[in-house]
């Protein structure tokens, strides 16, 4: 069974062995002939806004990091992260292409953003297997995803080899 040519998976991807598990279910269970790997970053200036509203309004005021350095960084870091998966995800018999993009709030938001942009047929994200307390203290990105998009989404669990 083969999809049309205009079917596209995007595989958010992160490095971990999880999002590894994530290329190895796509390739084994899914008919695409295209995939887009993505690795999603966030500016510094996002990420510090999230680390002051964690820590109960932790001021940056006076902070004079190089964000453009620190955004080039982050960018470039995503871009390799997103080629790896890509070879990966190619070893695994994919057609598949990597890019890197920007998140305008948490990651999961970049993930939907980057969906949206590419027109993804169905988003694959593996998960982080976070269970218990330290679930209720960190909120799951595959969650924010399967909650916060119009697409269908294939999470792939920790545990599954």
């Amino acid at each position: 069974m083969t999809t049309p040519e205009s079917d596209l998976v995007l595989i958010a991807y992160d490095g971990s062995d999880n999002a590894k598990q994530a290329i190895t279910y796509t390739a084994r269970f899914l008919r695409s002939s295209r995939v887009a790997v993505v690795s999603v970053w966030a500016p510094l200036a996002i990420q510090t806004a999230q680390l002051s509203t964690m820590w109960g309004g932790m001021t940056t005021a006076g902070w004079s990091a190089d964000e453009g350095a620190a955004d080039r960084w982050a960018e470039d870091e995503a871009r390799r992260v997103a080629e790896e998966g890509a070879v990966l995800a190619r070893a695994a018999g994919l057609e598949a292409t990597a890019s890197a993009h920007p998140a305008a709030g948490a990651v999961w938001t970049g993930i939907v953003d980057a969906a949206d942009e590419l027109q993804a047929n169905i988003i694959v994200t593996g998960t982080r297997g976070v269970h218990g307390l330290r679930s209720l203290l960190h909120s799951s990105v595959s969650s924010r995803v399967l909650h916060n998009t119009t697409r269908p989404v294939l999470v792939v669990p920790s545990c599954c080899e």
